[in-house]
């Protein structure tokens, strides 16, 4: 009988689920008082001493009695019997109570002269001014912030009693390797046990990370028991989706009771809840963008609950650069890079594959696509969730266009003021984008009818629009195979390609024009790959036996290269944005010593005009 999930339930349920499935009462745990920052108080913080402790002059003067400075003005200057000098923070002595700034004394041998009266307590801090002992500093499930630390250590405070939540995380899987050992063909490296644990614990739990179970039910269920026993919340890493070795709703059965088997939401629609022994048992998808997507949308409220805080999140209205479609009734999130353009936010959508790990590490925002939606069309205005601090949202810069692997350097070179986003979409498309505002540069290598490089283009789809083209290097693209092929030989192998209205995919078609091939004639030629390292590495894998990509793609992973060609790739720049800071920054990485280092290493590039700047037709 083929597994299927349960009934699917609608996100916007699982609040509800979630609090009335379980009574939540949170573990404290007492920790020293500088491992305290972001936690949260599980009882009132009281001072052990006042601050200050004594009274405390507040200027460099002399400590007086104020009733000795009755009578003393400008026309009868006042010689006082009593006063000792005193500088800001001394203790003042034991019968005065107030001070007089020396800048308002006269001194007379060893006496000090006034000409005004003073009044109890001037320029002084008196005993608990600013805390008296026994007062709170702060109360219970309060969040302790940075600055916060250094006022609880004067007034006494050594440790603190925060709240926490035990969570016990058992990974399943037996093609799963432990953390820092190299996996081999077909196995994984355990890594989702490790984001889960970093994720709750950033939110103030406590976690457990349990060895890796095989996939056997007993095993599982032994592991799941103890978890259970041992921690307020047990995650299952992996096992809950429907394939022939997914144990982990079935054991939850077995031990307790599953509340949900599936949750109208991508990534992470195999996600489970279950109860055992009182206790919540979240069983997590084995796909890294799922399981990601599950902590964020039912760990982390299920943290809230016990009154652990829940991530901090700021919301922007952007405009989707494409269009996004999504199927009705499930609630869909999207990892996007978000920049601002000009004078406006755009988004731009990464790839949505659930095992796509990279599209978290490049993201910086994610948008939620509304169930009741079929999706986003290209330019409508959406809400992207940060995933960073809205200050380095602001640093962001979007290039849409043609990939090369110089792109990671120039990333590299220019923070941290920079965060350089790269979109693969293809020289045309970026083009395109560029003249839709939606990037800041598209980097592009077009050859023209007219035998030149890009500024045939720009003519033909931005007419009237100043554009500036900054070098970044002339780059050999060739033929990558392991066997030294060239392109007479691809009609009779297995070719990978680039995306239609890529440079490279422009090019093979013009040599393949010159040479009278058919692109019909080659095995592959439809099999489309957005970048030159997937086109190497689809080579390597054998997957195909050749393909076009740059040298330095080819270099990397140790192939041969027959070159077929050099063209000349540039950033295409809106002139309006070149003013742009962080524009600036990219410009001055691309003309710096340090890049034309990295290309040299790297392979393949000519500098010769790596920075050069010039200006559309």
């Amino acid at each position: 009988m083929v597994k299927r999930y349960l009934d699917l339930t609608p996100l916007a349920n699982i609040p509800g689920v979630l609090a009335s499935s379980f009574a939540l009462h949170p573990a404290t745990v007492r920790v020293p008082l500088p491992e305290a920052v972001d936690l949260v108080t599980a009882t009132p913080i009281f001072a052990r001493f006042s601050q200050p402790e004594v009274h405390l002059a507040a200027m460099d003067g002399i400590a007086v009695r104020a009733a000795e400075t009755i009578g003393a003005d400008e026309q009868h200057p006042l010689t006082l019997p009593h006063a000792v000098r005193v500088n800001t923070g001394n203790v003042l002595p034991e019968g005065y109570d107030a001070v007089i700034m020396i800048e308002e004394v006269w001194q007379d041998g060893e006496r000090y002269k006034i000409r005004r009266p003073v009044s109890p307590w001037q320029h002084v801090r008196p005993v608990g001014e600013d805390i008296g002992v026994t007062e709170m500093v702060v109360p219970s499930r309060h969040r302790i912030r940075a600055h916060e630390i250094g006022a609880l250590a004067a007034f006494g405070i050594r440790d603190v009693e925060v709240l926490t939540v035990r969570v016990g995380i058992v990974p399943t899987g037996s093609e799963l390797v432990p953390f820092g050992q190299d996996p081999g063909p077909g196995q994984v490296v355990e890594s989702n046990s490790l984001m889960a644990a970093a994720f709750v614990e950033a939110q103030g739990a406590r976690c457990t990370r349990y060895p890796r179970v095989p996939d056997d039910p007993s095993l599982i269920r032994e592991a799941l028991v103890r978890a259970v026993r041992e921690n307020d919340l047990a995650i299952v890493s992996a096992g809950s989706s429907a394939g022939t070795r997914d144990y982990t709703a079935s054991v939850i059965a077995e031990v307790g009771e599953v509340l949900f088997h599936g949750v109208a939401m991508k990534p992470g629609k195999p996600v489970i809840l279950g109860r055992v022994q009182g206790k919540p048992v979240i069983g997590l998808p084995g796909y890294p963008l799922s399981a990601l997507t599950v902590l964020r949308e039912i760990a982390a409220p299920l943290l809230g609950l016990w009154g652990l805080p829940l991530p901090e999140e700021e919301c922007l209205e952007a405009r989707v650069t494409r269009s996004i479609a999504s199927e009705p009734g499930i609630t869909e999130f999207v990892l996007s890079a978000v920049a601002r353009v000009g004078d406006r936010w755009v988004a731009e959508p990464l790839s949505r594959g659930a095992g796509v790990q990279m599209a978290a590490v490049r993201a910086n925002a994610f948008l939620r696509i509304d169930p009741a939606a079929e999706g986003v069309e290209a330019g409508s205005p959406v809400i992207a969730r940060l995933m960073v601090p809205r200050a380095e949202a602001e640093q962001a810069l979007l290039l849409t266009g043609s990939h090369d692997p110089a792109l990671d350097h120039l990333a590299d070179l220019v923070r941290p003021s920079v965060d350089l986003h790269a979109a693969p979409a293809g020289s045309l498309a970026g083009l395109l984008a560029l003249g839709r505002g939606e990037c800041h540069a598209a980097p592009m290598h077009l050859l023209g009818p007219d035998g030149t490089y890009n500024t045939w283009y720009l003519d033909r789809y931005l007419p009237g629009t100043d554009v500036d083209l900054v070098c970044v290097a002339g780059r050999e693209q060739g033929v990558v195979s392991r066997d030294g092929l060239d392109l007479a030989d691809i009609p009779s192998h297995r070719f990978v390609n680039r995306q239609k209205g890529s440079g490279t995919r422009m090019l093979l078609d013009h040599l393949l024009a010159e040479k009278g091939i058919s692109p019909a004639s080659l095995p592959g030629y439809d099999r489309e790959l957005t970048t030159h390292l997937a086109v190497a590495l689809a080579v390597k894998s054998g997957e195909a036996d050749c393909g076009i990509c740059v040298y330095s793609a080819a270099k990397a992973l140790g192939l041969a290269f027959v070159p077929v060609g050099q063209e000349r790739y540039e950033l295409a720049v809106r002139r309006e944005h070149m003013a742009d800071a962080r524009v600036r920054a990219l410009v001055g990485a691309i003309r710096s010593p340090a890049f034309r280092d990295r290309l040299a290493a790297m392979g393949g590039y000519d500098t010769a005009l790596t920075g050069v700047q010039r200006g559309s037709p």
